[in-house]
């Protein structure tokens, strides 16, 4: 039986490496067939059984249409994690002083080859050693300088590679290639057509050089980046993080905002600042990480449209033929707004692409071609408001009732503030009582509540005849607890459509720390501000007029507003407790944070800065939430160290 499952297992292996060798020779020569994430669970699976293969020291092959060059710098595979623990495994053999991170470009590799400062030739990726000589291509595509030229204007000496990736704009994908798959298809395309035509509509973007005579012009990877900047070239951001954590902290900012990008990415690469030539001469090296986004994605057909109501706004859910997704059955993906509706096209009855960036909502991120005799249909739009028959204004990005007297409307915005302001004892069944006999129809009325008032609330047949209820007398006491409170928190209480504590602590963060200059700056100046787009800074705008009357009143007459940015370690972070701590109650750690500036959440919401736990692997709902947040999970210690930093 054992020679038996010998034989089995190596013809498995033998076939699994086969698959994954046809998959990976589509992907280098521009139609890959699955998505990274399948792929990468191939890959996976090959390591575990059969850890020497030589498929795993391999790279790619070429398609055989043009002639072939040796590269400069080899173009090996990087390592990489799908998620913060696989990260954090990693830098546990990889401790750096700082960790130097850049954009992981999702396009197709090219290494421009220099001589004394002139483009000599192109080549692509290939096998990892010799690939493509494709000069004529790539002279017209953006972004490649034909030569180098020094600061003062003189022609660079520089001979050697500069290595880069070749991405096509997001934008043009919708323009002019709307029918390939997606945007690093189109490129890889493109870029190996014999007439060269549309390759125009390419970019190129740098990230690594070396020098193979002379000194080099730079001495670290830092100075990389900056010398290729000098000599013209497009970079992606670069990001200098101080530990592990913050790099976690980073990839979470990222996976939020990379959706503003006119490229893709599908990741981050992590390096030491320190430039490690034998390192790179690996064909997989080990000095630095690909740090994923996890990235699946499945075609379904749309079946129907929900409007999901909460507050003001009306958002459509697409709800369509079950899929698998990360190991989970998803039937419902957002489809954000009227404007996403009407960029994709889509109907009911369409077949759509559902994904599932590393967020915990998929979403439909494109819609295939009809096909002979496909049955589709408009998606009803609901034209006035449920609760007060106002209409509904379509402005693009958003659909929502403009009654600022709905009742809806102000439900919701109590049950923000409370959840925001985490005012705990202050239920959300209590807070729906006290609105529909109209006690609460305000932010102010909350805090003019008293135990008498509460009291029934509290007492049902057999304790009508008590005459204090502890419950009662606990929300009150919780309430007027929450008068101090920083003005991200306070903004971000009045329900502005996509705008939390985060945001706005970005805002405070550059200089606009009053609630007078928040209310005073332009659309123009908060869009500058990073993390916001015009749209956000619109909207963000538009619901501080809506709400200054009531922002001003209630900072003077209720609310002691903590103004001018926080103070401390821990300024414009927030943190959630979960489990026992070994050397404080839980009620002393959240003094500690807010002592140092920061701010405590009783649950984990996707503007979380770090869950602390003492079980930092647990299976928990908190911990697994907070992981598929990409929020960082650190114990009791890591917390201490925070704090006193």
């Amino acid at each position: 039986m054992a020679d038996l499952f010998d034989i089995d297992e190596t013809a498995y292996v033998n076939d699994l490496a086969k698959r994954i060798k046809a998959y990976q020779d589509a992907y280098y020569n521009g139609a890959g067939v699955i998505s990274d994430a399948e792929f990468d669970a191939l890959w996976d699976e090959l390591k575990v059984r059969d850890p020497q293969n030589p498929l795993l020291q391999r790279v790619g092959a070429d398609s055989g249409a043009f002639a072939k060059r040796a590269h400069i710098m080899p173009m090996g595979s990087q390592e990489k994690a799908a998620d913060p623990e696989q990260f954090l495994a990693w830098t546990k053999n990889h401790r750096y002083d700082e960790y130097l991170v850049e954009y992981k470009l999702d396009g197709a590799s090219l290494e421009l080859q220099y001589v004394h400062g002139e483009l000599a030739c192109a080549v692509t990726r290939g096998d990892g050693s010799v690939g493509d000589d494709i000069t004529a291509n790539a002279k017209k595509m953006q972004g490649v300088q034909a030569a180098l030229f020094n600061e003062d204007g003189t022609k660079s000496d520089f001979t050697g590679g500069v290595r880069g990736e070749v991405i096509m704009p997001r934008s043009v994908h919708r323009q002019h290639y709307a029918d390939k798959a997606n945007c690093r298809n189109a490129a890889n395309g493109l870029m190996r057509r014999k007439d060269g035509a549309g390759c125009e509509h390419l970019v190129l973007m740098t990230y690594d050089a070396l020098a193979t005579e002379g000194e080099s012009p730079f001495s670290d990877e830092e100075e990389k980046i900056c010398w290729l900047r000098r000599m013209g070239f497009k970079t992606t951001e670069l990001k200098i993080c101080a530990s592990e954590q913050d790099v976690i902290a980073y990839r979470a900012e990222v996976m939020e905002t990379r959706g503003q990008l006119d490229y893709d990415i599908d990741g981050l690469v992590i390096k030491e600042r320190a430039i490690n030539r034998e390192d790179s001469l690996r064909t997989r090296p080990d000095r630095q990480i690909a740090f994923k986004f996890s990235l699946e994605e499945a075609v379904s057909t749309l079946r129907a449209v929900e409007w999901s109501e909460s507050g003001a706004t009306y958002t459509p859910v697409a709800i369509f033929d079950e899929v698998q997704l990360n190991g989970t059955t998803v039937q419902r993906a957002s489809l954000a707004n009227p404007d996403t509706i009407r960029r994709l096209g889509v109907k009911i009855g369409s077949r759509v692409v559902v994904v599932k960036r590393g967020e915990i909502i998929p979403k439909i991120e494109s819609v295939l071609p009809e096909e002979a005799g496909q049955v589709t249909g408009a998606i009803p739009v609901p034209t006035t408001c449920a609760v007060c028959a106002t209409a509904l204004v379509d402005d693009g990005t958003r659909l929502f009732c403009p009654n600022k007297s709905c009742p809806k409307r102000i439900l919701h915005q109590l049950l923000k503030w409370v959840a925001v302001i985490d005012i705990r004892d202050l239920g959300e069944t209590l807070i729906t009582a006290l609105f529909k006999n109209g006690r609460v129809r305000a932010i102010s009325d909350l805090y003019t509540l008293t135990a008498d008032e509460l009291k029934p609330y509290f007492l049902n047949e057999e304790n009508a005849d008590k005459k204090d209820s502890l419950g009662a007398q606990k929300v009150c006491d919780s309430i007027q607890a929450h008068r101090t409170v920083p003005l991200s928190a306070f903004v971000a209480g009045f329900d502005i459509e996509g705008i939390g504590e985060t945001m706005v602590q970005k805002l405070v963060d550059a200089g606009l720390n009053t609630l007078e200059l928040l209310l005073a700056a332009p659309a123009e100046k908060i869009a500058s501000v990073y993390g916001f787009a015009d749209i956000t800074a619109r909207t963000l705008v538009a619901g501080l007029q809506e709400h200054a009357a009531e922002m001003r009143a209630l900072a003077a007459q209720t609310i002691r507003l903590e103004e001018g940015g926080a103070a401390g370690a821990l300024a414009g972070m927030s943190f959630c407790f979960t489990g026992e701590l070994r050397t404080m109650k839980r009620a002393d750690a959240e003094a500690l944070v807010r002592k140092a500036g920061g701010n405590c959440k009783s649950s984990v919401t996707k503007d979380l800065s770090y869950l602390v736990t003492n079980d930092t692997t647990s299976g928990s709902g908190k911990n697994k939430k907070a992981a598929a947040f990409g929020i960082p999970i650190i114990d009791e210690d890591a917390f201490l160290r925070l704090v006193n930093a």
